[in-house]
This record gives structure tokens, C-alpha cells and sequence, in this order.
């Protein structure tokens, strides 16, 4: 069945169950990948996956059922479990339907069509052996890979609110290792281009970037100046973006709350949540209750201006949602994230920022967030690679050490801030960050 029929399936189940108050949430994905190891495809998968999720508002109480099954017999259970469900949830906040908001933003790119599986296996060989040409130092290990997925989602509900949406993405990457004696080195890369001169490009950033990595030393433990790639600093914002939301500061797990207003980081900083990024293609007009999304600076010179909101916070704290209650799929329930977060550029270039640090270290490397830091004290202490910052210059490659710190002392201590801002893959949420510059870290090396 079609959403539309499932839709008056469930409309005239919830009339003859005297349900007055509901919502229907519907999600649909389809996906296609493959990847290669030792010069050839090692796994391909292909999937449709999603389901339907009922919510009801009873007597004042809220409950909610969700189906993968799309029958007319599922949906006509799937509305009696969830009044079923609303006898037997308790809440202290008073659940309700949202009626919808002022104004949509409209996408930017066209619905975006799914690859067929000869275009993704072809794709994904055409990678592999771009990487390998690139060096005769590319050995085994090795892996590069092509996806595609398209995602549909249909909420609807008794207070006349209709929202669709359809986003999806498709890429490549490259995973490129080189080994030189004993030594190895691996770097990523991706790229949502896949023209077969960009997959070469983008080969030779991963086989590039890799090599530069080769004779890495150890550095003495010490205070460093530190340039942070964007592609590093980005990790820091996914790690600690749940401190920007208002559930976290409500429950006294974000050392933002009550902070609305001051001042939380250097002048020059700026952080964006940006749902309807130009030239992100999982655009979102509507979060998962659907209320409207809107561009805004979560933190604008310095000040925090907002945390993010959905509805139930935002009725807690006497203010509107700032569209940012998601559903990561059909069936969960409503969480609170950013869409596409990063901090808005600099005027500086990499060289210019070099040069600017002096003496210390660019990193460009950072693994052990899930066991190195701690988003509600905002400790780090991360494993970190990169290069060692002499007069200005790279001078070589560094390796294993550790860099630590506290993610909201870093935030008022950032000097400078690069012309480039670096996005991970496109997503429902993503980060981006250009070049970060801090003095005096805490480095512990040999």
C-alpha cells in the first residue's frame, strides 16, 4: 500500500476508535553500496527498508505503535495498540499535536534519483583502481566503495498538517593504505562527485594525504600552540553538540544551562545550524514533529543565543521550538540534534595560519572520542597525529600523542578560525569546520 491509502486506512481506523487527536509519521528508504578490497568487489547490498509510526493523544494521555508491515489489518491494529499504549504511559509533560507552522523553506535540489547497482559496482571498481594507480606504494588493506540512498517522509495529522519531503545522497570513497618497509598509513577520503575525473581526484587526495604520514615522529610532552584541521575539529563538534540541547541543560547534563545569552566562546566564533545547507542534498524543511526549520547561529561573536529546542522543551521553557526535534527512523521517538552544524569561517588560509602559529602542531589526525571524551564536563583527551609547526612551516610528520583539553575552555581560547570550512559526508546531521587555532595546549608525547 501506498502512503495515501495507508493514511485513510488509518484516519477512518481512529474515527471508529474515537481517537479526535493523532499524528502518522511515515518513513521509506531504499539503499544500494558496494566496496572492493584486493582489487576487486568484496560485498554489494541493496535494501528498502522503513514503516509507519501511529500517535495518539487519549483522555489526556499519549500513545504511540509503530508497523513495517503495510496491510490494512497492521494498520487497523496498529491504531488499537496505540490507544492500547496511552492507558498506560505516564508523563509529566501534556502531550499534543502540533498545528503546524507560519511557513516551509522549499529544497534547493531536485528529489534525487537512486543508483542502479551497475552504476554503483562500477563506480566503486573505477575508485579502486584510481587509488592503486596513484602510488606503487598502495598495497593491501586498502578499500573504496560506492552508496546510494533515497529516503521519503510523510507526516500527517488531525490538525490538518501535510508534510513530505525526499532526500537522499550518492558518493564514493576511498580508503587508501601505503606501506613503506614496516611502516603503513591510511587516510579517507570521499567525495559525493562521481564523474570519473573527480573519482581520480579523489583518489589522489586519500593516496596524498596517506603518504604524507610516512617517517611520523614522537614529540616531547609539553604546552603546544595547535592549528586544528577542519576535519579534526569537526569530530569536536559532533562529540559535543549534544551540550546545544535543551533537553541535556533542562536535565542538568549540558553546563549551558541558563547560559542563553552570555558569552561562551572567543569573539570570532560562530556556530551555525544550517537545515537547508546550500549543496547539501538531505535538505530538511520540517523536523519530526513537524515544525519548520530555520537557518540560525546557536552561537553569534562569541554569545549563545539559543539552545535547541522541540516542542516539549520548548514548552518547558516558555519559548518556540527551533525545529530540531528528530526522528532518526519511523519507529523512535523524538530526539534533539543539530542538521548541519559548523562554525562559519575565517579569513585565513591554511598557509597564512601556519605561518601565524609559528612554533607548534597541525592536527590533522584524532581517533577515541567515544572513550576520550565527556560532553557533559567537556574533558577531552584524544590520540592525535598531524605535523610539527617549525617558523611557520611544516617540518615534519608527528605521531602518538595526546592532546587534551576542556571542549568549552577550547571555545574561548580559539585565536583564529581558516577561509574553508571542511563538511563530513552529507547526512541527516553533519558537521563542518574550517582550521582552528588555539595556543598552549596540553600535549603529552615520549
Amino acid at each position: 500500500m501506498q502512503f495515501e491509502e495507508l493514511k485513510n486506512v488509518l484516519v477512518a481506523a481512529a474515527k471508529r476508535a474515537g481517537i479526535d487527536e493523532y499524528e502518522i509519521y511515515y518513513q521509506a528508504e531504499e539503499n544500494v553500496s558496494a566496496e572492493t578490497l584486493k582489487r576487486e568487489i568484496s560485498s554489494f547490498s541493496s535494501g528498502v527498508s522503513g514503516g509507519i509510526c501511529f500517535r495518539c493523544i487519549v483522555d489526556g494521555k499519549q500513545g504511540y505503535a509503530s508497523s513495517e508491515l503495510m496491510t490494512q489489518d497492521a494498520m487497523e491494529e496498529l491504531v488499537l495498540r496505540a490507544r492500547s499504549n496511552a492507558e498506560c504511559i505516564d508523563s509529566e509533560d501534556a502531550p499534543y499535536i502540533f498545528e503546524g507552522s507560519e511557513h516551509y523553506g522549499t529544497p534547493q535540489l531536485a528529489p534525487p534519483a537512486l543508483l542502479d547497482a551497475g552504476c554503483i559496482r562500477k563506480t566503486a571498481l573505477a575508485v579502486m583502481s584510481h587509488t592503486y594507480a596513484a602510488s606503487e606504494l598502495v598495497g593491501d588493506g586498502t578499500q573504496c566503495g560506492a552508496v546510494s540512498n533515497v529516503r521519503t517522509t510523510h507526516l500527517f495529522n488531525s490538525k490538518g498538517l501535510s508534510l513530505s519531503s525526499t532526500v537522499g545522497m550518492s558518493g564514493a570513497y576511498s580508503s587508501a593504505i601505503v606501506r613503506k618497509g614496516d611502516e603503513a598509513a591510511e587516510a579517507f577520503e570521499f567525495s559525493k562527485e562521481n564523474g570519473e575525473e573527480a573519482l581520480s581526484a579523489l583518489s589522489e587526495r586519500a593516496v596524498t594525504r596517506a603518504l604524507s604520514k610516512l617517517g611520523g615522529r614522537e614529540i616531547d610532552t609539553g604546552k603546544y600552540n595547535v592549528l586544528f584541521d577542519g576535519r579534526v575539529f569537526r569530530d569536536f563538534l559532533s562529540v559535543f553538540s549534544p551540550v546545544f540541547s535543551a533537553k541535556n541543560a533542562q536535565q542538568g547534563l549540558s553546563l549551558l544551562r541558563g547560559k542563553e545569552g552570555e558569552v561562551i566562546a572567543a569573539d570570532c566564533v560562530t556556530l551555525i545550524d544550517d537545515p537547508m545547507r546550500e549543496g547539501n542534498p538531505m535538505q530538511a524543511a520540517f523536523d519530526g514533529e513537524g515544525v519548520a526549520t530555520q537557518k540560525r547561529a546557536v552561537i553569534d561573536g562569541g554569545v549563545l543565543t539559543t539552545l535547541l529546542y522541540d516542542l516539549t522543551t520548548a514548552r518547558r521553557a516558555g519559548c518556540a521550538s527551533t525545529g530540531n526535534g528528530k526522528k532518526g527512523k519511523y519507529s523512535s521517538p523524538v530526539a534533539i540534534s543539530p542538521y548541519n552544524l559548523s562554525l562559519a569561517p575565517g579569513e585565513y588560509s591554511r598557509e597564512a595560519q601556519t605561518e601565524v602559529l609559528g612554533d607548534g602542531i597541525l592536527i590533522t589526525e584524532a581517533k577515541g572520542f567515544h572513550a576520550g571524551a565527556d560532553a557533559v564536563t567537556g574533558d577531552f583527551s584524544i590520540e592525535s597525529a598531524g605535523f610539527r609547526v617549525l617558523d611557520g612551516k611544516l617540518a615534519y610528520p608527528v605521531k602518538s600523542f595526546t592532546v587534551a583539553g576542556n571542549f568549552f575552555e577550547l571555545l574561548k581560547s580559539i585565536e583564529s578560525l581558516g577561509d574553508t570550512v571542511h563538511w563530513g559526508i552529507p547526512a541527516v546531521t553533519a558537521f563542518g569546520s574550517p582550521d582552528v587555532l588555539v595556543r598552549g595546549m596540553s600535549v603529552a608525547g615520549k
